[in-house]
């Protein structure tokens, strides 16, 4: 089974710096052109199912997705962003300034009240893919459209189990980056043929040049 990762475009709180975990925030006009991006380039994947988180900025993602694969999308929460409590809809600044033990350190997983442990995110990560491979058969294709904290936390995951919260989170995820991983069910292996692939972007930016008038 061929699992595609895809993160979903920039959205309005990306726009203004804002960490969102699972507030939801539309996509910005550069997310939406992005979403239309990824979409062309999913055309070419010959996918067989398309899953998405319910928050808007991702589902909006998929929609674009679905509109070029001719996939429906089906909504599937475990795919929302980690849940960052009151550091919701705050810059990084702002949350140094309140929770000064998160400076310089990774927002996942900090153990503050109301967030989402690594015990919460790892549980998660085990049913959704447990779902998936009861769901799929080996040869499927299956998108799955979520946030960049969730992507990094799931591959993290692949490689190390239940044991997050002594794991570096080493992934970067961009808007609308891709990340493909094969699960091979004879050896139950995960197999990373690449992260964060954004060469679908070029014309967005190309175009966003233009606009500002830089070519």
């Amino acid at each position: 089974m061929k699992l595609y990762m895809i993160r979903h475009g920039e959205s309005e709180g990306n726009k203004l710096g804002k960490i969102q975990g699972s507030m939801d925030f539309p996509l910005s006009d550069k997310g939406i052109l992005q979403a239309d991006a990824v979409a062309e380039f999913c055309q070419t994947l010959r996918a067989d199912y398309l899953y998405s988180s319910d928050l808007t900025r991702a589902y909006d993602t998929a929609t674009a997705i679905s509109a070029t694969t001719g996939l429906p999308v089906q909504k599937w929460e475990r795919l929302r962003e980690v849940e960052l409590g009151p550091m919701q809809g705050k810059t990084r600044e702002e949350i140094a300034e309140l929770f000064p033990q998160t400076k310089g350190k990774a927002l996942i997983g900090s153990d503050i009240e109301g967030t989402e442990t690594n015990q919460q995110i790892a549980e998660r990560c085990e049913s959704l893919l447990h779902q998936l491979k009861t769901a799929h058969q080996k040869e499927d294709t299956v998108l799955l459209v979520s946030h960049g904290g969730f992507i990094s936390s799931l591959l993290t995951y692949m490689i190390v189990g239940h044991n997050l919260a002594s794991a570096q989170r080493p992934f970067v995820i961009g808007n609308t980056s891709v990340t493909l991983i094969e699960w091979d069910k004879e050896t139950d292996r995960y197999l990373l043929h690449y992260t964060n692939r954004t060469a679908h972007l070029d014309s967005v930016r190309a175009d966003l040049h233009v606009k500002h008038g830089l070519l």
